[in-house]
């Protein structure tokens, strides 16, 4: 779009600077109804006989879930086939698609359905990011819901050195749920609607006016506009049509329960990204899925963000953060007062003034001033490691030493979870696949669920 673009635990006592809860985030709008929703509708079964559905009963699946939501006309154009050909000759496209969606869809369905608002608006991301909230486009879009920079700063999604709201999956749904409100409150029609998110609501009442001029139909059909905003209501329809009915299209969707797929943790102090994806005992990849907004290796604190962690991991990442006797963070934040210099800042630390450029992403040209904000990594030896943990378990084991002194080693245990791979395990811990395979006498590359490995 213009603007867009396609492409639980409580508890006071908390040293460690975190709070978290069970719930997902709520939007602060007050969650409502479509006050026109029926109790109960007729819905066909396979092509058999309609059967009445109760909607008062909350279903299992999103994907039904999704559907008894739908609230925009439906089009029938030579377009709309095309796109279904196209993405019915790409199940694997929309496999991979819909299960990068599993993390985020219940989240963002709820939300839609708090605000009243027709639950295809939750399919909009297959069309502009894949549902990849890593996505740029050429126009510097980015996100699930492909902001550009300015429209992004227009609905308050910070973007900064240290994090990009943009790919905030709750911040920037927040936000183009609010955008979509406004464009469908402005035009009154959710096409055109729509259509203003891709290509602007100004560009949208041109065409509209400029057909008015001429007493011809204002609808979506009947405008003049570009190709990609011509295709792309008929993308969002054949994505709404194949997930009405995979089977015509001989495509099989993941299953995804009805349920929040992940819960938030509001922290206040510093943490490195790849220390919390530890705690959680996640995949760093998994980790970053969920909380792609950050840049840097290191969470500030002081922005006061949230933590998205998979509803699975809440109890075992808090556990483990009790029981962490190490520092959260490898890098100092410095601010720099008035006359600071990089020299400065180094000596202080005990860097180097080339070790705070390539930490900083600064160049030889690059200008610093008063109030800019410096990672400075700790002279840190050795990564602190982890007591008493609930899934990474420290084994003392004990070996001999040419058949004399006794010498103690940390056994490090990882419990496998649906989803991990050796090569997302070995990423996690800072080992190679050969390292896994041999310590753990895997010959080929499956590995069970619920397998404890060694790492260490």
């Amino acid at each position: 779009m213009q603007g867009v673009a396609s492409a639980a635990s409580t508890g006071t006592d908390n040293p460690a600077g975190f709070s978290s809860s069970p719930r997902i985030a709520q939007s602060p709008r007050t969650a409502g109804r479509r006050i026109d929703a029926p109790l109960s509708l007729q819905t066909p079964d396979d092509g058999l006989e309609p059967r009445m559905v109760d909607l008062t009963v909350q279903p299992a699946d999103i994907w039904t879930r999704i559907r008894r939501g739908y609230a925009v006309p439906n089009i029938d154009t030579p377009l709309v086939k095309e796109w279904e050909n196209f993405y019915a000759s790409r199940p694997d496209y929309i496999q991979r698609t819909a299960e990068r969606a599993g993390k985020y869809l219940y989240y963002i369905v709820e939300e839609i359905d708090q605000r009243g608002m027709p639950t295809e608006l939750a399919l909009l991301p297959f069309v502009e990011s894949s549902y990849d909230p890593w996505a740029l486009s050429r126009s510097q879009a980015s996100g699930l819901w492909q902001f550009i920079p300015a429209t992004g700063r227009g609905f308050n999604l910070k973007q900064d050195w240290w994090r990009d709201e943009r790919r905030d999956p709750i911040a920037s749904t927040r936000a183009a749920l609010d955008y979509l409100q406004y464009l469908f409150d402005f035009h009154g029609d959710w096409h055109l609607a729509l259509a203003s998110y891709n290509w602007g609501e100004g560009s949208v009442k041109r065409a509209i006016d400029k057909n008015t001029a001429r007493s011809l139909p204002t609808d979506y059909l009947s405008l003049d506009m570009p190709d990609e905003t011509r295709n792309y209501i008929p993308k969002l329809q054949a994505i709404k049509n194949i997930i009405s009915n995979p089977a015509a299209y001989n495509i099989a969707l993941p299953s995804i329960d009805n349920q929040p797929y992940f819960v938030t943790i509001t922290k206040s102090r510093n943490i490195d990204v790849k220390l919390a994806a530890q705690l959680a005992e996640m995949p760093l990849e998994e980790f970053k899925a969920l909380n792609p907004s950050f840049n840097r290796g290191v969470i500030l604190g002081s922005h006061e963000p949230t933590l998205l962690l998979p509803a699975d991991r809440i109890s075992i990442f808090e556990a483990n953060l009790r029981a962490y006797s190490g520092s959260l963070s490898s890098w100092h934040t410095h601010e720099l007062a008035h006359g600071e210099t990089l020299t400065t800042v180094a000596r202080k630390y005990g860097t180097s003034v080339a070790t705070l450029r390539k930490a900083n992403g600064l160049g030889t040209r690059s200008r610093i001033g008063s109030g800019d904000i410096l990672m400075v990594p700790t002279s840190r030896q050795a990564e602190p490691t982890l007591v008493a943990s609930a899934g990474i378990t420290p084994v003392r084991a004990t070996v001999q030493s040419n058949g004399r002194a006794k010498k103690t080693v940390q056994v490090r245990t990882y419990k496998v979870r649906k989803g991990d791979t050796l090569s997302s395990i070995a990423r996690q811990y800072d080992v190679s696949v050969d390292h896994l395979r041999a310590l753990n006498r895997i010959k080929g590359s499956a590995i069970p669920v619920g397998r404890t490995l060694k790492i260490q």
